[in-house]
């Protein structure tokens, strides 16, 4: 009450399609929403864990007693979402039969990166944030909700004109605005990963995702401007960036950056 402040948690969302339209991948596919997503919030907003949760899981998750059931019901002020892609899920229900089991294995899915029938929706772009705030909406009851973390990955040591990266933010803030039109997403703010190029939990230092780029054989560590935190930062500013500026940006960077580049 002093602080006037706010309290929530943050959660792992990518956005999940079917392996096929086979209706194993299909059933999968809400499972694996269930265990990403219905983990956390289902005990937030109805005060137990999802049924599919509790029933392969068994005795290894969980009792709320009706006591912490209400204590733990409603008792946040946002959501906080880490979203970077879409993942196609595979049906693996034989992992059920497993002596030893974890969360992964009680899951009973696959998760992959491409689809694996042509006649799908392969769109793994910024549509599935459109979805997972969707699915917030619809399910959640349309929670106050951060994008914490949105980003993409880069080789680390790469050109400072990461326009990959640049048209990744467009997709996805345009698709985040688009989502606030609808009406169909009740978000507050939106965080890029990240603003420095930093030490990676699943990957080290092979991989970037900065808007800046720090040189590691530099003892102050110099950073440098990637195409990206200009685009970002004239974003900011509400300019609209054209493919025409785009390239005069890439330009001017890689002017202004020759010492960094001979590297």
């Amino acid at each position: 009450a002093t602080q006037l402040g706010f309290v929530g948690l943050n959660i792992y969302a990518p956005w999940f399609l079917p392996y096929s339209n086979a209706t194993e991948d299909v059933i999968a596919t809400q499972r694996a929403i269930d265990f990403y997503i219905g983990w956390f919030l289902h005990p937030l907003v109805f005060g137990d864990y999802p049924d599919i949760m509790k029933k392969n899981a068994g005795t290894r998750i969980p009792v709320l007693t009706p006591h912490e059931s209400k204590l733990v019901k409603g008792s946040f002020d946002f959501i906080g979402l880490n979203h970077y892609t879409t993942l196609y899920i595979k049906d693996n229900s034989s992992s059920l039969k497993v002596e030893n089991r974890d969360v992964n294995t009680d899951m009973a899915a696959s998760t992959m990166f491409e689809p694996g029938d042509s006649s799908l929706d392969q769109d793994n772009g910024s549509s599935g944030l459109y979805k997972v705030l969707e699915y917030l909406k619809k399910v959640y009851a349309n929670p106050p909700t951060y994008i914490h973390e949105n980003g993409r990955q880069t080789v680390r040591n790469g050109t400072l004109n990461d326009t990959e990266r640049v048209k990744y933010m467009h997709a996805y803030i345009g698709t985040l605005l688009d989502a606030l039109r609808n009406g169909v997403s009740n978000t507050k703010g939106y965080f890029s990963w990240s603003f420095l190029d930093g030490f990676e939990v699943s990957g080290g230092y092979e991989y970037a995702f900065g808007l800046f780029y720090v040189d590691l054989d530099d003892k102050q560590l110099r950073r440098y401007p990637k195409l990206s935190a200009h685009c970002y930062s004239n974003f900011l500013k509400g300019r609209t960036i054209r493919t025409n500026e785009i390239t005069e940006v890439v330009n001017e960077t890689s002017v202004s950056s020759k010492s960094h580049a001979s590297r």
